[in-house]
């Protein structure tokens, strides 16, 4: 015998047919909200993370152009950091709801690259005014209310900073011919240590020449690089036998990064130190015309 088919009223969805006579239905639905809920928070904690990093590098961008430790930034340079600390402070605030209680430990690793880029951003800030590491409790407390800061995520932005010390401490010294931190940098700043360039000529004149002695003094006495070799120092002595495998894969990676970045430094300052001491007195750049 044929089987009959059999039409559904109008009112009635398949969906509803299909509660009313399985009970599993219902625990169904309820799982693809729950998947439907976590995919839509984890892709707003990326795009923000994202945004965060964003801004966080342009902030630091903006820091590179200092060129004294332990001064106030410049006005240009503070104001351009405020606006970008503000536009982070919104997006940071944006993701309360969605690293609310245990939700702050489940969405930890799609945060943690634009934390990351935050500590390295306002600790770089930090040393450039204060020529000291922030700490865990003053990095807290330029996050909003609400928004956790774990301690691995702590670690890898101090270990990305040592980056952009390295860059801030070659650039200073190709351009004014002292390493940031050292007691002619500030005269450097001002332009005292460094000749005008003549363009007639295409070149800029050198600082004086100086004995070796006075530029060993002037990179190995509160510089930037002795900053780096306690930071090297302190990094090696870490121990993370007892930490989670991600932590210790990431540390392990930018550890070598950390020294190549030291490494760096060293070679630009002692090469400077060499080429200097051996100009003579009244040396200038030869000129071909």
């Amino acid at each position: 015998m044929a089987g009959v088919k059999r039409n559904l009223p109008n009112d009635v969805s398949s969906e509803d047919l299909l509660a009313h006579t399985s009970p599993y239905m219902p625990m169904f639905t309820a799982f693809r909200d729950a998947l439907d809920e976590h995919q839509d928070r984890r892709e707003r904690i990326i795009k923000a993370s994202r945004d965060i990093t964003a801004q966080s590098k342009k902030m630091i961008f903006s820091l590179q152009r200092a060129t004294q430790l332990k001064q106030p930034l410049p006005s240009d340079i503070a104001s351009e950091c405020a606006d970008r600390s503000k536009s982070i402070a919104k997006l940071f605030t944006s993701l309360k709801p969605d690293l609310d209680g245990a939700h702050a430990s489940r969405y930890a690793r799609q945060i943690s690259g634009g934390m990351q880029e935050f500590i390295e951003a306002v600790a770089f800030r930090h040393y450039i005014e204060h020529q000291t590491l922030i700490t865990p409790a003053q990095a807290t407390a330029l996050l909003p209310d609400g928004i956790p800061l774990t301690d691995s995520d702590y670690l890898l932005g101090i270990f990305d900073l040592v980056g952009e010390m390295m860059r801030f401490a070659i650039t200073n010294l190709a351009r004014s011919g002292v390493l940031p931190g050292s007691g002619r940098a500030a005269a450097a700043a001002a332009g005292s240590e460094i000749g005008a360039a003549d363009p007639a000529l295409g070149v800029r004149d050198l600082p004086a020449p100086r004995s070796r002695e006075s530029l060993v003094l002037d990179i190995t006495q509160g510089t930037v690089l002795t900053d780096l070799q306690s930071f090297r120092t302190g990094f090696e002595s870490l121990d993370l036998s007892s930490a989670e495998q991600y932590l210790a894969k990431e540390v392990d990676k930018k550890m070598e990064v950390m020294r190549t970045c030291v490494e760096k430094v060293e070679d630009a300052a002692y090469s400077f130190v060499v080429r200097c001491s051996e100009r003579p007195v009244g040396w200038t750049p030869a000129v071909v015309g």
